[in-house]
């Protein structure tokens, strides 16, 4: 007799495709669920072969459109940016993906959810703070906390051998020594070589982007337009290609950005769970919207509203991204603040794209007047009379005075 209903998320790798086989072991009906949000897959094969191994059905969305939208844009607004530097890419598509799988669990009355995340990472406090989000009565099978799992399959080589005691297809492939989490928005890096901190990743090992020295000696330039902080027009200066569409306007910025070598990093992060990470990252269409929204805000947003969203609004929705906390009273909070403090980010970047490099050229908006050449020129006296700053310098060196006095008479 079945134990219930599994709705796993599979990738169509050697991992997932032993939990599937291992859970239908363990007495249950399971189906397999694949996410395309941007990755580089082949969806049917990998359908046909969750078909093969014993899945009920293979569910398969296409969620890219609701990727950009939904998720990528919004952290566009926030610049949002986990310890400095890194752009959020793998936590960015999780809650579209858990969404979507939560839906369909609900819809094909399954009792449990699984997924093949590991035990020490990200992933499973993300994915599973968004299950229970979202249906609080799910059940959730993660097959690397289960001891009679994780000691039966202690390495790759164990899996291996259950794929081929089971007649479960594995593709191979010229060995990596790292894992890797690719999606529209980025890929990333870890583990393997890469678990020592100060190994140089080899050069054939970034996937998206050329090598920044190989990249063309031509700059290449765009402009991005803005409305309310969301991009919604890219120019290509050189060649005038023009794109609108969300979907298709990120997919052509990670196009250029990547013979261009944009978007690389390589760093140590702390994870949620307490461990730090060494992890290298891909950003390339990401990391060129960010600089271009940050520069425009430059010129439109208010000087208090800027330093409120950057102090707030910032760090805080990005840290909920990274803990996996996207469907949480907060965030919806926080949102809301963030479409508030967009209403005037309105306006248009010239950017030049070389050689690893996204650099700013010009901005301007027909919209927002709060920068004025004649009140900020050094040139003409416009409508702010300089003896008015002799006032506010008095005003504001009252309290510096007092500490001053104070200070220095006790350090004589």
């Amino acid at each position: 007799m079945s134990k219930g209903r599994v709705l796993l998320a599979y990738s169509g790798g050697l991992d997932t495709s032993c939990i599937l086989v291992w859970l239908i072991e363990q007495g249950y009906d399971v189906l397999a669920y694949m996410a395309n949000i941007g990755q580089e897959e082949d969806f049917e094969a990998a359908r046909e072969k969750a078909l093969k191994i014993g899945a009920k059905k293979v569910f398969i969305e296409d969620l890219r459109q609701t990727y950009v939208d939904e998720l990528i844009f919004p952290a566009i607004q926030a610049n949002a940016i986990y310890e400095n530097v890194y752009l959020l890419g793998t936590s960015l598509a999780r809650p579209v993906i858990a969404r979507s799988q939560m839906e369909i669990a609900t819809k094909e009355n399954c009792q449990f959810v699984s997924h093949g995340c590991t035990g020490k990472g990200n992933d499973q406090v993300r994915f599973e703070l968004a299950y229970y989000a979202l249906k609080p009565d799910i059940k959730v099978i993660a097959p690397w906390r289960i001891p009679e799992f994780y000691e039966r399959f202690p390495g790759r080589q164990s899996l291996l051998d259950y794929a081929a005691e089971k007649n479960i297809p594995v593709v191979q492939t010229k060995s990596k020594p790292w894992s890797t989490d690719e999606n529209l928005f980025h890929i990333s890096y870890e583990a393997g070589i890469l678990e020592d901190p100060n190994v140089t990743p080899p050069k054939d090992m970034w996937k998206l982007t050329v090598d920044p020295e190989d990249a063309p000696n031509k700059p290449e330039r765009i402009t991005i337009t803005f409305q309310h902080g969301v991009p919604i027009k890219v120019v290509n200066n050189d060649d005038g290609t023009v794109k609108t569409d969300s979907l298709d306007l990120f997919i052509y910025l990670n196009t250029i950005a990547r013979r261009n070598g944009i978007g690389r990093i390589d760093i140590v992060e702390n994870r949620f769970i307490g461990i730090k990470s060494r992890g290298c990252y891909e950003t390339p269409g990401g990391t060129i919207l960010r600089t271009a929204h940050i520069d425009l805000e430059g010129l439109v947003l208010d000087r208090q509203v800027r330093a409120l969203r950057d102090q707030f609004i910032t760090p805080q929705f990005s840290q909920l991204l990274y803990n996996g906390q996207y469907f949480s009273p907060e965030r919806e909070f926080l949102s809301a603040s963030l479409i508030e403090s967009q209403k005037s980010v309105n306006g248009e970047v010239r950017l030049k794209l070389y050689k690893g490099n996204v650099i700013v050229e010009g901005r301007k908006s027909d919209s927002e007047k709060l920068y004025d050449m004649e009140e900020s020129s050094m040139d003409v006296q416009g409508g702010f009379s300089p003896v008015d700053s002799e006032g506010f310098i008095k005003i504001q060196s009252i309290r510096l005075k007092k500490w001053g006095e104070s200070a220095f008479a006790n350090k004589s």
